[in-house]
């Protein structure tokens, strides 16, 4: 465990426990908790709601996000209504107990983070609740009990997802936005909760047993939107490794540019959702291969003017395939333009600099790198990183964005790589014509084109490149 996040524990912790011991001091357990016509109905109420929030923890789905959500949120939320601000904590911290702590699947510092995380925002929104005057009113209680509901659905959600982000170095938000579907339909449980209190009052404890169908569904629903994007993810990565297959010395190409391109992503402080594009689209980014013949795609020797033309397409049909697919409407500049050159020169569409767009400039340098520093059928030894670093920076401002450089330089497939800064380039020929050579002897116009060397335009003879994946 890290030092900041022994300290955020830490901090929910005492602040959840401060909290409990006010909430002992302040606020008595209301009375219409209690199971009338019981001995002891206040502590057997407890123990009804508490059991019913065990209950629902036990049904715990983990969220894409690395959280996990259950529907004991809206025991909680009926026994804030019913008993205030010490009942909700008490049942919260007791009930959000889950199979996988009993079983030690879970060390002690998230156990304790989990309960921090629930307990404290319960006990404040019932707090809240209880200052709300004219709660008679049905409508008054209702809007009420929902809006503390909101409270302590977003505290535990801000809560639980600065935990996961200080323990695995995500950001926070976009832990928050790859949950917010499930997060939507937890939400709609207040009013079930109110519901449930209501039934309790007037019908008696049986009648809140009715509730564990809504519930259990709700469940089901979480489970399903799990799947589903799961099933999304893989058939996604399917699809990049049948084109990266096609060739045995591409395999996992795809994966490998994709990380890459994340983490220079991540360097130039790229949002969470142009961090997830390049996440698909650096899988995606060779998917238009699957429309190439093998006969251009696998073969060693130079290739024509003919076979060049087809190969270049492959950016082209890769965006034909991906566009249906509304999901990936953000991939599709990405897919499109990762072969165009900073100077203009590049295919398709022959875009210049800032016309190219950033993601496609940020995958075009990954997948450069990627590709110059595995082994290719006709070049069996690799460049270095140093090698494909130099290569990087002599090309800067020709073929990549120098800027997209100076980001890759601070990324960790470079670390401790002697970098050799912007050498000044003289002489070098634009547009459409050699854009320099390399320090290595290589052919020029090479068969495969994520192989780091090959043509950077539609036609004639190939510029030698040093990476036109």
């Amino acid at each position: 465990m890290s030092r900041r996040l022994g300290a955020l524990i830490a901090i929910m912790a005492l602040t959840s426990t401060l909290l409990l011991v006010s909430a002992i001091l302040l606020f008595p357990i209301g009375p219409e908790l209690a199971i009338p016509g019981l001995p002891s109905g206040l502590l057997l109420g407890m123990v009804f709601w508490i059991a019913l929030s065990a209950s629902g923890s036990s049904l715990a789905v983990r969220m894409p996000g690395g959280n996990v959500v259950d529907v004991a949120f809206a025991p909680v939320v009926a026994t804030m209504s019913l008993g205030g601000p010490l009942a909700a904590g008490l049942v919260a911290l007791v009930g959000s107990t889950q199979a996988r702590e009993l079983r030690r699947d879970v060390p002690w510092y998230g156990i304790v983070a989990n309960r921090a995380t629930i307990t404290g925002p319960a006990i404040f929104s019932g707090w809240l609740l209880s200052l709300v005057p004219g709660r008679a009113n049905l409508l008054v209680d209702f809007v009420a009990t929902i809006g503390a509901a909101a409270v302590l659905f977003s505290l535990n959600t801000l809560l639980t997802a600065a935990f996961v982000s200080v323990r695995g170095g995500e950001s926070m938000w976009k832990l928050i936005r790859a949950d917010a579907g499930a997060y939507s339909n937890m939400l709609a449980l207040a009013p079930v909760a109110w519901l449930m209190a209501k039934m309790y009052l007037s019908a008696g404890w049986w009648a809140v047993l009715l509730f564990a169908l809504p519930l259990y569904t709700t469940r089901l629903a979480y489970q399903r939107f799990v799947e589903v994007r799961e099933m999304f993810t893989e058939t996604v990565r399917s699809l990049a490794e049948a084109v990266d297959k096609r060739d045995t010395f591409t395999s996992g190409h795809s994966q490998r540019v994709q990380k890459i391109a994340v983490d220079i992503g991540k360097v130039m402080k790229v949002s969470d959702s142009e961090l997830e594009a390049l996440e698909w689209g650096g899988l995606l980014h060779d998917i238009g291969k699957i429309g190439v013949p093998d006969s251009v795609l696998l073969k060693q020797e130079r290739l024509t003017r003919d076979e060049r033309t087809k190969m270049n397409l492959h950016p082209v049909l890769g965006a034909e395939i991906i566009a249906p697919v509304k999901r990936l409407a953000p991939e599709l500049p990405i897919i499109r333009h990762h072969h165009e050159w900073f100077n203009g020169s590049g295919y398709p569409d022959r875009l210049v600099a800032d016309e190219i767009p950033r993601l496609a400039r940020i995958l075009h340098v990954a997948d450069a790198f990627e590709a110059m520093t595995a082994a290719r059928p006709y070049r069996m030894t690799p460049l270095t990183s140093q090698q494909a670093l130099g290569e990087l920076r002599k090309f800067g401002g020709i073929q990549f964005d120098p800027d997209v450089v100076d980001a890759f330089v601070r990324t960790r497939w470079v670390r401790d790589v002697p970098d050799p800064g912007r050498p000044e380039i003289r002489n070098v020929p634009m547009i459409g014509q050699a854009a320099g050579n390399m320090a290595m002897t290589m052919a020029v116009g090479n068969a495969q084109t994520d192989d780091g060397i090959g043509s950077a335009t539609t036609g004639g003879v190939a510029p030698a490149s040093p990476a036109t994946a």
